[in-house]
């Protein structure tokens, strides 16, 4: 496909606009090109009303990126613009990129969505449920657990682990003395309801003792260097450090306040549920890849099949609802596409219903809590990724750009031939 690039600078006050927009061969049209336009414009705007410091979009089709854009600020305090190549903490949206790799393993037969992960992590056996807990001593009793986690139940957030931010419980808990819990106790019996967690985090690990890597050799060696993803790591290197984003967090009077970079100590233990930093254009190959049944540039990372199973849903009747924050601080009350009808595939929310304007019945998405966001719609065959870097979670404002950006998507996608 032919593209052509063209930048567009704007300035609002201190804060540097600027786009690059990759367009459709000139077939499309200047329908098409129009509707990029007004993309631009609907981004330059968010950022001159100080709807957010920064953001990078990108979008692309099985073929290639079809759009990209920065605008605002990567460092508001030394006038640093953003680019296309800036370097986000993606947070939760490594968590896609976990369960590539635990579904990698489970293509081998080396793991079974069906085995409980006592059998390759011992520390998760013997788990306790909470009967009751006391919001205002701690006081609380446990019980042993009636039935048996599965690797399933970690990759669909139904194995009963919850977050700090998304369980009250969860964020004071404190074990009495003497007694030690390595996961849990579980809010619920495994299968019975649908809560984000730390279940990911588990799946890491099992990725570690399975493959005998750390997550950060193995993610490497079997999912960034093939598919040519230089910028995706847990320990940004010194020679990149300059492209991070910095983070800004909303104060109550609406205003953003920027968090200076600070040099931070190399990880050693890596999560598999957050811990990465990636750029857009890393993180569009990604999606590409799964746009594509599992392979890009002809690197094959997982078969067909197994993409299609990621994307069908695990939870059965379960719903996934809205949550409410136990921890303001770091996320707003936060809902999905359509709350309590949407379902989780294996390490994805697929949403339950065609949203008018935007993305198909049985897209896949996620995001990350610094307000990193992405979807893949396998029918349409788009994916989009937006990026800015503030919290907490769910910004209203952050979700706005979102929502643009996303509908800017389809109406180039549908001005297109």
């Amino acid at each position: 496909m032919m593209q052509r690039l063209a930048c567009a600078v704007a300035v609002a006050a201190l804060l540097l606009t600027t786009a690059t927009r990759a367009t459709q061969s000139p077939q499309a049209g200047r329908n098409g090109v129009a509707q990029a336009v007004s993309l631009d414009n609907a981004l330059t705007a968010a950022v001159t009303r100080k709807d957010v410091p920064g953001v990078v979009a990108m979008a692309a089709n099985r073929d290639g990126i079809v759009y990209q854009g920065a605008f605002g600020m990567a460092e508001v305090a030394h006038a640093r613009p953003m680019t296309v190549d800036a370097i986000f903490r993606i947070a939760s949206m490594t968590k896609a990129v976990t369960s590539v790799a635990a579904m990698q393993l489970i293509e081998q037969g080396r793991v079974g969505l069906a085995d409980p992960p006592e059998k390759y992590l011992p520390e998760l056996a013997h788990l306790s449920v909470f009967e009751s807990f006391d919001s205002g001593t701690g006081a609380y009793t446990v019980r042993p657990a009636r039935k048996t986690i599965t690797v399933r139940h970690l990759l669909t957030h139904t194995s009963g682990l919850g977050y700090n931010f998304t369980s009250p419980i969860v964020r004071d808990f404190k074990p009495r003395d003497g007694e030690k819990y390595a996961a849990g106790p579980l809010l619920f019996e495994p299968g019975d309801r649908w809560l984000y967690g730390t279940s990911t985090d588990w799946v890491g690990r099992l990725v570690e003792r399975v493959s005998g890597k750390t997550l950060d050799e193995y993610f490497r060696e079997r999912i960034l260097d093939p598919l040519g993803m230089s910028d995706t790591y847990f320990n940004v290197p010194e020679s990149k450090a300059a492209r991070l984003v910095t983070v800004h967090r909303r104060q109550a009077d609406g205003t953003l306040v920027e968090q200076a970079n600070q040099p931070t100590p190399p990880v050693t233990q890596f999560n598999g549920g957050g811990g990465l930093s990636s750029t857009a254009s890393d993180y569009i190959r990604f999606l590409r890849m799964l746009l594509n049944h599992g392979q890009l540039g002809g690197v094959r990372i997982l078969s067909a099949d197994t993409v299609a199973l990621m994307g069908r849903n695990h939870i059965g009747d379960l719903g996934v609802g809205a949550l409410k924050t136990a921890m303001p601080e770091r996320s707003n009350d936060f809902t999905f596409v359509n709350d309590g009808r949407d379902k989780w595939g294996l390490g994805f929310l697929i949403t339950s219903a065609h949203v008018s304007g935007k993305r198909s019945e049985g897209s896949l998405s996620w995001g990350g809590i610094n307000n990193t966001y992405f979807w893949l719609d396998p029918s349409r065959g788009v994916a989009g990724v937006i990026m800015m870097q503030f919290l907490p979670f769910a910004d209203a404002k952050a979700l706005g750009v979102y929502d643009a950006f996303e509908r800017g998507v389809y109406r180039t996608a549908d001005a297109s031939p």
